[in-house]
């Protein structure tokens, strides 16, 4: 029996020994959605999951960081982040794919670059004046990119640049954005503005309980497709996510639900060529 559409063209990507290069927003966003993909790919081509925002601040907190830290039982956010980074470098061995922290500040942390005058003074009072998204609910949650997020957008369009050149021929998994977090949408953004080859896939499990956004879907005339390798293994690595796993799944239940992926309607995403000699991102070792 012929492979659907999405299997049929990862099998094409693996063959052809072009670089994949996942972005993935938080320490975890890549297992979360993709790492049933991952633990299949990872054993048969070059595959790099680049993480964007990989650090905190140091205080004063929002309301909002200051829930979060809460929910996770941390009372130091750059000190949680450290140990965040060292469970995604765990977990991505196992899966047998490279791993790149890129060092960017975490949405819930991430100051203005300009403050306006007076603005130090009241934020010691009130750190919410001093963010890029004062709140989660209302800012960072809403599906959109503040317009004091340009050099984050900027340096993640750079980032990605130096990571996969486009002399390397090789293929971008990013997120779709469900859920609306402003860290997915920029990321998302980023890659579009790239003009590579690119495979969305389906953030989880915020997919369990939003919608993706049907502009973007029908502008690039995208049709979602399941994968359902290796989603025995993927509780379990999920789990090995420890400091987000309760607060993800209170109960400690991970459902299993079929990875998502979106192609353009034709079913395959531009043809894969093979790998120029010397060309490609490390996929072997740790964060630089």
């Amino acid at each position: 029996m012929a492979d659907d559409p999405l299997t049929d063209f990862v099998r094409t990507l693996v063959g052809s020994g072009v670089p994949i290069l996942v972005l993935s927003p938080h320490l975890d966003d890549a297992v979360l959605s993709c790492g049933g993909l991952l633990g299949w790919a990872g054993r048969r081509a070059p595959v790099t999951v680049a993480t964007l925002f990989t650090e905190a601040a140091p205080p004063p907190y929002t309301l909002s960081a200051r829930q979060y830290l809460k929910q996770t039982h941390a009372g130091d956010a750059e000190e949680l982040f450290a140990e965040r980074r060292a469970e995604d470098r765990r977990v991505l061995e196992l899966l047998e794919v490279g791993s790149r922290h890129v060092g960017l500040v975490d949405g819930l942390f991430r100051r203005l670059p300009r403050a306006g005058p007076g603005t130090e003074r009241l934020a010691r009072l009130l750190p919410e004046v001093a963010h890029v998204y004062p709140t989660y609910r209302l800012h960072l949650s809403r599906g959109r990119v503040s317009a004091h997020d340009a050099d984050t957008l900027r340096a993640v369009g750079e980032t990605l640049d130096a990571l996969l050149p486009a002399r390397s021929g090789g293929v971008l998994l990013a997120p779709l954005g469900v859920g609306g977090h402003a860290d997915h949408v920029l990321v998302r953004t980023a890659a579009e503005l790239s003009g590579r080859r690119i495979v969305y896939y389906s953030d989880f499990p915020y997919n369990q309980r939003a919608a993706a956004d049907a502009g973007f879907t029908r502008r690039h005339r995208l049709v979602a497709r399941a994968w359902e390798r290796g989603l025995d293994r993927k509780a379990e690595l999920v789990r090995e996510y420890r400091t987000q796993a309760d607060a993800l799944f209170p109960g400690g239940h991970v459902p299993r639900a079929p990875e998502v992926y979106l192609l353009p309607e034709t079913g395959a995403v531009p043809r894969v060529r093979e790998r120029p000699r010397g060309a490609g991102v490390r996929t072997r070792g740790g964060t630089p």
